[in-house]
């Protein structure tokens, strides 16, 4: 019997074992990776995680550009750097000197523009007509869970109008197809844990706003 070929044998999704409870509450923005390659059929079962989310009226007009070659990434990785400093600029930043101390997230951002590329895959995830967000976002959260169940990190990063033009040129994108996020994957230098975040009876309500839930 010959064998099937590898694009259509199915992928083993239960190498994805690692409770849904620990991927969730691990979960972390990881912007420090090392570089070593990811294996193809990673980032398949990846990808195949990410298809089966929910998407409105299942049109699936979710697509995913998956990056590898090294030139490539570097090559976007100067557009990335001059994409996160537009954004910054419309804050009123301008090098990061103007960045203030207690903004860590936005230093550790700032480096992680000057990394980026050196990191072994970015995914790009884009729809086609109509190209609605409803259909992308659950697919996103749906491949970084999925990659934190393989040991891989992540972090959903956007990208400025002053360079999508180019940045569709750069890879063949149709005019007609919309950008989402950028998705730089990669074995995390550092380790995965809990995160911070505010308490959900600050942020939650019941029945009406402003109600207060039971918690």
């Amino acid at each position: 019997m010959s064998q099937q070929p590898v694009s259509q044998q199915p992928v083993d999704y239960r190498r994805l074992s690692m409770a849904i409870g620990e991927a969730i509450f691990t979960q972390r923005s990881i912007r420090r990776f090392k570089p070593d390659p990811i294996p193809m059929d990673d980032l398949r079962l990846i990808v195949e995680a990410a298809v089966k989310a929910p998407n409105g009226g299942n049109q699936q007009i979710a697509r995913f550009l998956v990056l590898t070659d090294r030139d490539k990434i570097r090559e976007f990785g100067a557009l990335y750097h001059e994409a996160w400093w537009a954004k910054r600029r419309d804050q009123g930043w301008h090098k990061l000197e103007d960045i203030p101390p207690e903004a860590g997230s936005y230093r550790r951002a700032a480096q992680f523009a000057d990394d980026i590329k050196d990191v072994p895959c970015v995914v790009f995830a884009l729809a086609v007509p109509p190209g609605n967000e409803n259909s992308v976002l659950p697919a996103t959260q749906n491949l970084m869970l999925a990659a934190r169940a393989l040991g891989i990190g992540s972090v959903p990063t956007t990208l400025h109008p002053t360079v999508m033009g180019r940045f569709n040129e750069m890879f063949a994108i149709p005019s007609d197809v919309k950008f989402h996020f950028c998705i730089p994957l990669g074995y995390p230098e550092g380790s995965f844990g809990p995160t911070t975040r505010k308490p959900t009876s600050e942020t939650t309500y019941l029945d009406r706003w402003d109600n207060a839930v039971p918690w």
